[in-house]
């Protein structure tokens, strides 16, 4: 009986997956890390002893490990020139065997560029109030799928290139009468017009198309008998999500999301495709303080956190700003009453007390909301002030809206003792969550994570 292990992001993204990821597959002997939602815009970083770094953004982040397998499950998106860019990122690092070592399930839908164009074409367009894309086109590939599902293209007709380029064409002719408009926009107007003419570009299906075809040679699509075969063998499964709940597409504060799911339930739908009976160990990933890349609402964003070094995430690019922020206790029990009932925690950046005297505790929001309009959404506490986000069971964007424009609205209740420590914050994680924390991590690699509680074998 294999066992099977989440790691489910607690917070924004960027909460420490990547080196816990890396450090498991060594102390636990796993022999596969599985892929179980997002695409290309994950980037979970791993830092060797030794200093050398990479960023993993479809590659499990356990593919430093010998041995370690990669599964891309679906309801994955494939992107499979950035997974070339990031097999040769791989081979500078010594690592040859990367693409032998890597399954992609032949239903998971395909990245191309008309999505990302059409993406970046769609974010651009809401100017000011752009949702913070990553800018790779995962949530426009998910879009176009559930719109025109007889045009989506997945990894195993890439196997038929005839098909592939139907299908292409297809999406490019879906795509381009969408965002003509925008050509002629004044704001954002030359990088609207390098999308726009990308997405005309009616030789780019087959070039594209012929470069992927290095990634076929090494990686055939896999059947989803292939991919159970190995996930039942004996050992770990690891299964690492991308993002955070904090950003999950029904339990994210909307608009401000990703188009997927990152919620135990996820997990477990993708054991059970592929047959794996046990029962799935889901432990909850946060890191010692939040982070945020670009839009969305941030309560506990403070400027004076910037001292803390982040050599791995820029405010460049698509996502924009990228902020930190106190831990945040109204958002951790969001988080957790969303997830449900975890195994236990993981703890990264307890390095940060080195480098800030200290780290505040929000416990509560005070609120511009007319205080009517709060009792009657439910959230407001006998206090008078907000102490917990009403968890929808429903798939409800309009409640997830609701919450986002609250969440602009309030300002921080800091408790009077500053955290000074980590052994504190970890205490009050530990109250706070009602779950024990397994591992933390005080530094960027592996030989910084620290057993903390032993964890148990269901």
């Amino acid at each position: 009986m294999p066992r099977l292990v989440s790691l489910l992001g607690l917070g924004f993204g960027d909460c420490g997956k990547g080196v816990f990821t890396d450090a498991l597959c060594r102390r636990w002997q796993v022999h596969t890390v599985v892929r179980f939602n997002g695409g290309a815009q994950a980037g979970h970083n791993v830092v060797l002893p030794d200093g050398r770094q990479h960023t993993f953004s479809q590659f499990a982040a356990g593919t430093l490990v010998p041995g370690v397998a990669t599964v891309l499950a679906y309801p994955v998106v494939v992107h499979p020139g950035a997974l070339l860019v990031e097999h040769s990122r791989l081979q500078s690092m010594g690592v040859d065997d990367g693409l032998a070592r890597l399954f992609i399930d032949r239903r998971c839908r395909v990245n191309t560029p008309f999505h990302q164009a059409a993406g970046r074409l769609r974010e651009l367009a809401r100017g000011a109030a752009a949702h913070g894309s990553c800018g790779v086109g995962v949530g426009e590939t998910v879009h176009h799928a559930l719109a025109h599902p007889e045009h989506t293209l997945h990894y195993g007709d890439l196997a038929r290139p005839a098909l592939a380029m139907q299908k292409l064409q297809a999406i490019r002719r879906d795509l381009l009468p969408v965002f003509a408009a925008l050509g002629k926009a004044v704001a954002n107007a030359a990088a609207i017009a390098a999308e726009h003419r990308l997405l005309a570009d009616a030789q780019l299906a087959e070039a594209w198309l012929e470069n992927i075809q290095n990634l076929l040679r090494y990686v055939p699509p896999s059947s989803a008998e292939r991919i159970a075969a190995r996930l039942t063998r004996p050992g770990t499964v690891l299964f690492e999500g991308a993002q955070g709940v904090l950003l999950d597409e029904w339990r994210g504060f909307h608009p401000h999301t990703t188009w997927s799911s990152i919620h135990p339930r996820a997990v477990e739908a993708v054991a059970a495709d592929y047959g794996c009976p046990a029962r799935v160990e889901h432990l909850g990933v946060l890191r010692a303080y939040l982070t945020r890349h670009g839009a969305g609402p941030f309560p506990t964003a403070d400027a004076g956190l910037d001292v803390l070094p982040e050599p791995h995430n820029s405010d460049q690019g698509w996502q924009g700003r990228f902020r930190r922020g106190h831990p945040d206790g109204v958002l951790l029990r969001y988080a957790l009453a969303a997830t449900g009932r975890l195994d236990g925690l993981l703890v990264s950046h307890l390095d940060a007390f080195g480098h800030v005297p200290g780290l505040r505790w929000c416990e509560a929001y005070e609120t511009t909301v007319p205080g009517e309009e709060c009792q009657a959404a439910g959230w407001l506490a006998p206090s008078g002030r907000v102490t917990s986000l009403p968890c929808s069971a429903r798939e409800d964007l309009a409640h997830q809206a609701a919450l986002t424009d609250l969440l602009f609205r309030v300002r921080p209740v800091y408790q009077a003792r500053t955290l000074t420590a980590a052994a504190s914050l970890l205490e009050r994680l530990e109250q706070a969550a009602a779950c024990p924390i397994w591992f933390a991590s005080c530094g960027p690699s592996h030989e910084a994570v620290q057993l903390r509680s032993q964890p148990r074998w269901r």
